[in-house]
C-alpha cells in the first residue's frame, strides 16, 4: 500500500516538487533556492525549466529541467531543442505582444523577470554564451532594446545578439550599462533593485549606445580537411586488459542496470572495495590495487557511500570522489554532461585509477537520452577519457517499466545507445524458485564484446556497523551461477502454481486471441471484466510469446494483441502480420500499469 500511495503521490509532483527533488544535492551543498523559470511555447504550454540556486557565498546553481519520456515525472536536463534553435524566454508574451511594442532583452531569466514586473515585456536566449543557439525569428521586425550585462562578456552577446537582429529586420538598441552608475558584472535586476520606483518609461529612456557595423575581416582560406589512414601491418596487436577478467576491462564502459532494490550501487561499491584493497572478487580473482573515483548524483558519499565502502573493506585512502569543478574563481557542482573535459585534465597524468563509478549514467547525457545518435554522442567523452588512463568505467542505471521477460538488453531505460556502446552489461534481478526470494539476488552478464556472456553470481545485503552508530549494508556474495542472461536474469512472476493466477490469465488470454488480433484497450476491458488483475495478463502474454504491434498508421493506428504462429488455432488461420512493434511502442503501452516498486537499497 505504502509503495502505491507512492507512486499516486509521484505522478501528482508538481515542478516546483521536482526542483527541490532534483537539486537536493545542491541543497545539501548549501545552494539556497531562488528562482524557477519555465520555458513555454508561443501558445503558452510549459516546454522545460530552469531551476536557479545561489550559494551564500555567490556561486550559482542553474540545471535545466524536463518532463520524463513518459510524461510521469521530471527529470534533469533540457529536451531536444527544434533544428531552428532553442526556444526564447517568454515566447508566449513576444506571442501575444502588439506590433511596435518594445521587447527587450537581457542576458538571463532573473534579469527578465524583473523587468517583467515593471509591465515590460523582456526576453533572452539564456547565458552570455547563449545566443548562437537560439531562435531569435520570433522578434522579426520588431522593436527591441538589449540589456546585456557591464562585463565584456555581456558586451559580447549585445553585439553577437544585434546582429542577429538586425539580419532579421529588427529595429535595435543597445543599452549603455556603462552611462547607468552600476558597478561591474551588474545586470537589469541589479538596475531594478536600485530603482524601486523606477517604471517601463523610464527603462526605454536610458541611454543607448550608438549601433556600428564593423566590416568583417576576410578569413585567410583553411586547408580541407585530412583524414588520417592507418594500415593494420602498422599497428600491434594487445590484450585485453582486465580488472577483473571476464567482467571488467580496463578502458571500456560497462552499463550496470538493475530493477530498484537490487543494489546496483552497493555492488559497485563492492566491486570498488576488492579493487582498492586486494580483496577477492566475488569469483576469487584478486585484482590489482588501484584508485577509484566516484560520482553520485543520488548518494550522500558522507551518510551513504562512505559507509557503505567501509562496510566492504574498502581502502578509503584509494577513494576520491568528485567534487566542485573551479572556474575563474567561481565554483560550481560537477555537472558529468558538461565538465568531463576539466575532469580529463585533471586526470591526465593519472595512472593509478583502475575504476570510475557514474551514478546514474543518464546524467552524463545532456540532450534526450531516448535518441541512439545523442547518447553516443554524449558518452563519447566519457569513454574517451577512462580509455585515455586504461581505467574501466561503470555507468549505472535502471531497467525501463513493464519489460519483464523481455531480452536483458532491451530492457536497459533509454536509448539502445547505452547497452551497445558499452562493451560489458551487467543485469541485476531478484532471484526465483528461493524460499527467501526477498533476500537472494542475481548478477549476471548481459551482454560482452570482449568474452563470453551469461553467468553469475548469488547475492543477498546484509546489515553492517563498520564504526558504533553508523548502520549500513553490503553485499554477502553467494554461489557462482551458470546459464545464459535471459535464464538467469528472468524476474519472478505472479503466483505460478497449478491453477494458480498466471495459469488462469494463459488461458484467458489465448481464449481471446485465437480467433485473431485484438485491441489492447479491448482486452484490458475484457481482463478487468473477468476478474484478472492487468499485471497477470501481462505476464501472461510474455509466457505465450504473445506479440504487440500497431495496426494501421496515423491517428487511426490502434495497438493489437497476437498470438504467435505457434500458438494460433489450426481452424482459425490468423493473418501473419509482420511484427511491427517498436520496444519503445510496447514500454509506452504499459508504462501506466506497471507494478509499483518496493523501497530501493539502491
Amino acid at each position: 500500500m505504502r509503495a502505491i500511495m507512492s507512486e499516486a503521490a509521484a505522478a501528482m509532483e508538481s515542478p516546483q516538487q521536482a526542483a527541490r527533488r532534483l537539486s537536493a544535492q545542491a541543497r545539501r551543498d548549501g545552494f539556497e533556492p531562488e528562482a524557477l523559470h519555465v520555458y513555454t511555447s508561443a501558445a503558452g504550454s510549459p516546454l522545460f525549466w530552469r531551476v536557479r540556486l545561489k550559494h551564500p557565498d555567490g556561486r550559482k546553481w542553474i540545471r535545466p529541467m524536463r518532463r520524463t519520456a513518459d510524461g510521469a515525472g521530471y527529470e534533469l536536463g533540457e529536451p531536444p531543442a527544434p533544428a531552428a534553435g532553442k526556444p526564447l524566454y517568454n515566447l508566449h508574451r513576444i506571442a501575444a505582444a502588439a506590433d511596435g511594442v518594445t521587447i527587450v532583452i537581457t542576458e538571463g531569466e532573473k534579469a527578465a523577470d524583473a523587468l517583467g514586473k515593471l509591465g515590460i515585456i523582456a526576453t533572452t536566449s539564456g547565458g552570455a554564451s547563449s545566443a548562437s543557439a537560439a531562435d531569435w525569428t520570433p522578434l522579426q521586425g520588431r522593436t527591441v532594446l538589449i540589456w546585456p550585462d557591464h562585463d565584456e562578456p555581456g558586451a559580447q552577446y549585445g553585439r553577437e545578439v544585434a546582429a542577429r537582429l538586425l539580419a532579421l529586420g529588427c529595429e535595435v538598441r543597445i543599452i549603455d550599462v556603462a552611462a547607468l552608475g552600476l558597478p561591474p558584472k551588474a545586470d537589469a535586476w541589479d538596475w531594478c533593485a536600485a530603482h524601486q520606483h523606477a517604471n517601463a518609461a523610464e527603462v526605454l529612456a536610458l541611454p543607448t549606445l550608438p549601433l556600428a557595423t564593423p566590416a568583417t575581416p576576410a578569413l585567410p582560406p583553411q586547408p580541407a580537411p585530412d583524414v588520417e589512414l592507418l594500415s593494420a601491418a602498422d599497428l600491434e596487436p594487445q590484450a585485453v586488459r582486465w580488472v577483473w577478467p571476464g567482467w571488467l576491462a580496463a578502458g571500456k564502459l560497462h552499463i550496470l542496470a538493475g530493477s530498484p532494490g537490487t543494489g546496483k550501487t552497493t555492488i559497485a561499491l563492492s566491486v570498488i572495495a576488492a579493487i582498492t584493497s586486494g580483496r577477492a572478487l566475488p569469483d576469487g580473482h584478486i585484482p590489482k590495487r588501484g584508485r577509484a573515483l566516484i560520482w553520485s548524483g543520488e548518494d550522500d558519499p558522507a551518510d551513504t557511500l562512505v559507509p557503505r565502502l567501509l562496510a566492504a573493506g574498502a581502502d578509503l585512502s584509494r577513494v576520491h570522489f568528485i567534487g566542485s569543478v573551479n572556474s575563474k574563481g567561481t565554483r560550481y557542482t560537477f555537472d558529468p554532461s558538461k565538465d568531463v573535459d576539466a575532469l580529463s585534465e585533471r586526470l591526465a597524468n593519472e595512472r593509478d585509477v583502475s575504476i570510475i563509478l557514474i551514478d546514474p549514467i543518464v546524467s552524463a547525457v545532456a540532450a534526450d537520452s531516448h535518441k541512439n545518435a545523442e547518447v553516443r554522442r554524449s558518452l563519447q567523452p566519457l569513454v574517451d577519457m577512462a580509455a585515455s588512463i586504461n581505467a574501466a568505467l561503470i555507468g549505472i542505471t535502471h531497467y525501463t517499466k513493464g519489460t519483464a521477460g523481455r531480452d536483458p538488453l532491451e530492457r536497459v531505460t533509454g536509448s539502445l545507445a547505452f547497452g551497445a556502446l558499452a562493451r560489458i552489461v551487467w543485469g541485476t534481478v531478484r532471484q526465483q524458485g528461493s524460499e527467501d526470494t526477498d533476500r537472494r539476488m542475481t548478477l549476471a552478464r548481459a551482454k560482452s564484446n570482449l568474452g563470453p556472456d551469461g553467468g553469475g553470481f548469488a547475492y543477498a545485503f546484509e546489515q553492517a556497523e563498520p564504526k558504533p552508530g553508523i548502520v549500513t549494508s553490503r553485499i554477502r556474495w553467494g554461489e557462482a551461477l551458470e546459464g545464459t542472461a535471459r535464464e538467469l536474469l528472468s524476474e519472478p512472476l505472479p503466483d505460478d502454481g497449478e491453477g494458480g493466477l498466471i495459469d488462469d490469465a494463459i488461458g484467458f488470454l489465448r481464449g481471446l486471441l485465437e480467433d485473431g488480433p485484438m485491441p489492447t484497450k479491448r482486452i484490458q476491458s475484457e481482463a478487468t471484466g473477468a476478474g484478472h488483475n492487468w499485471k497477470t495478463v501481462r505476464y501472461a502474454k510474455d509466457r505465450l510469446g504473445v506479440e504487440a504491434r500497431r495496426d494501421g498508421f496515423g491517428k487511426g493506428g490502434v495497438w493489437v494483441w497476437a498470438l504467435p504462429p505457434d500458438h494460433r488455432c489450426p481452424s482459425n488461420p490468423i493473418d501473419a502480420h509482420p511484427k511491427s512493434m517498436g520496444t519503445y511502442g510496447e514500454t509506452w503501452a504499459s508504462m501506466e500499469s506497471d507494478p509499483p516498486q518496493g523501497d530501493s537499497h539502491e
